[in-house]
């Protein structure tokens, strides 16, 4: 497998979803993974696995809309959502490697550190909540 082929304009928030409003600090695309970089003014950023660093393997939540840099964007941080591609129950969902993306476990690789995004509960919706394991595979 490889990371999630999510359509954009299908993320929407799920009934009891938290949410913050950010300011984008980078092109995002809505479905997108993102960190708060406190180095600059706490941006919303693309996070990525394999980043040499560290705050931007701190998994923030999944962007539901897209933004420009400068722009807000309005990040869920734990809830349902209905990510814009077609997941499996049960299954866990891991930020990628490739920024802002999202893979199942099975995608990472050597020097990846793992965070769980969340778990499938239907076949379009993860249920948000971010795990970071904080050791590189």
């Amino acid at each position: 497998m490889a990371d999630l082929m999510i359509t954009a304009t299908s993320v929407l928030k799920g009934t009891g979803a938290t949410t913050e409003t950010l300011i984008a600090g980078a092109a995002i695309t809505a479905g997108q993974t993102v960190y708060k970089d406190a180095s600059d003014s706490n941006k919303a950023k693309l996070y990525d696995a394999d980043s040499a660093t560290a705050a931007a393997r701190v998994l923030h939540g999944i962007a539901l809309n897209g933004a420009a840099s400068g722009q807000p964007v309005v990040v869920l941080t734990q809830g349902p959502i209905t990510i814009g591609a077609t997941v499996a129950v049960g299954v866990a969902y891991y930020a990628s490697d490739t920024p802002g993306g999202i893979c199942p476990f099975a995608d990472l690789e050597s020097g990846d550190y793992p965070t769980i995004v969340g778990i499938g509960i239907s076949t379009t919706q993860i249920k948000v909540q971010p795990i970071a394991a904080g050791v590189v595979i």
